[in-house]
């Protein structure tokens, strides 16, 4: 082989090996930032692309998906002197792959110091009871910092939450403890509300037994006198309608009188006067019923 087709291989080699450097592809949700001779040229988007070979040059590839980073829990001091371990999640999406690449080294680093810093400043300014229940807040206010912040570096930050907030031994045995009493303070109440309602309830059933017991009573005793009333009117109206004369009344009278006597009982019984008037029209009218007196003799 002569050595000029050695050097038209060669040459050949060389074209293909530049035309392949010169044919990218970038996948999707990524970008590529190309340097012509050192300075910013371009942004290349996921498809085909072509760049000028020895004098483009393509940086590493950037992920533009939404990422998540999880940073260290932070020592933090509340506002009453607490220290507390905050472990905090941020989760932050690249949009700008320029500004991501020049306006800062190391962005991950810079974030995380910036979270830290951020954290102090809105936890420092809580209680300690405060910031456990006020976590939303706290979320909020850290993703609007943070987002301002990182605006300038090409990255939205989404959201931040913290995944937890860690007491000092103690005063979470001091809360186990609040919490066990306001347990306990709960189920008093709950149970003397029971049986306050128990004995309202025992109450107004003993109530409502006494009224419709005295009702029952009542509508007996309206029946009772309703029934004596009518045995009375049949009684006077037979004797009316039989039309009798004192000496029917009179006996009848001196009757009950016997059936009160015979009771046993030991009262002492006072007769009226008229008890005698009326022994003596029954003796008239038993004498009336002697046969004729003998005629006296002239």
């Amino acid at each position: 082989m002569s050595a000029g087709t050695i050097v038209l291989i060669a040459f050949i080699v060389l074209v293909f090996f530049t035309a392949l450097r010169g044919v990218r592809i970038i996948p999707q949700a990524r970008a590529g930032v190309v340097e012509r001779l050192g300075r910013y040229h371009r942004t290349l988007t996921p498809g085909l692309a072509l760049v000028i070979p020895y004098v483009d040059r393509v940086r590493p590839l950037i992920d533009m998906r939404e990422q998540v980073v999880s940073f260290m829990p932070q020592p933090v001091i509340t506002e009453d002197n607490v220290v507390v371990q905050i472990d905090s999640v941020l989760y932050y999406t690249i949009t700008d792959a320029r500004a991501v690449t020049y306006e800062i080294a190391n962005h991950l680093q810079a974030i995380e110091q910036l979270t830290t810093t951020t954290l102090r400043n809105v936890i420092g300014g809580l209680t300690l009871e405060k910031a456990l229940t006020s976590r939303d807040d706290i979320n909020s206010q850290l993703r609007v910092v943070l987002d301002e912040a990182t605006g300038k570096w090409g990255i939205r930050v989404n959201r931040v939450e913290l995944k937890a907030i860690d007491p000092p031994a103690s005063i979470q045995e001091a809360m186990e403890k609040q919490m066990r009493a306001e347990r306990d303070r709960r189920a008093a109440i709950l149970t003397a509300e029971g049986v306050k309602q128990s004995q309202i309830l025992t109450a107004e059933g003993m109530k409502q037994a006494a009224i419709l017991t005295a009702e029952g009573s009542q509508q007996a005793q309206v029946l009772e006198a309703q029934g004596e009333a009518q045995a009375i009117e049949t009684v006077f109206n037979a004797i009316h309608d039989g039309n009798p004369d004192i000496g029917l009344v009179t006996y009848k009278y001196v009757q009950a009188l016997a059936e009160i006597a015979g009771s046993d009982t030991h009262a002492t019984w006072i007769l009226p006067s008229e008890f005698t008037q009326a022994i003596s029209g029954l003796g008239d009218k038993l004498g009336g019923l002697k046969g004729p007196t003998a005629p006296t003799a002239g």
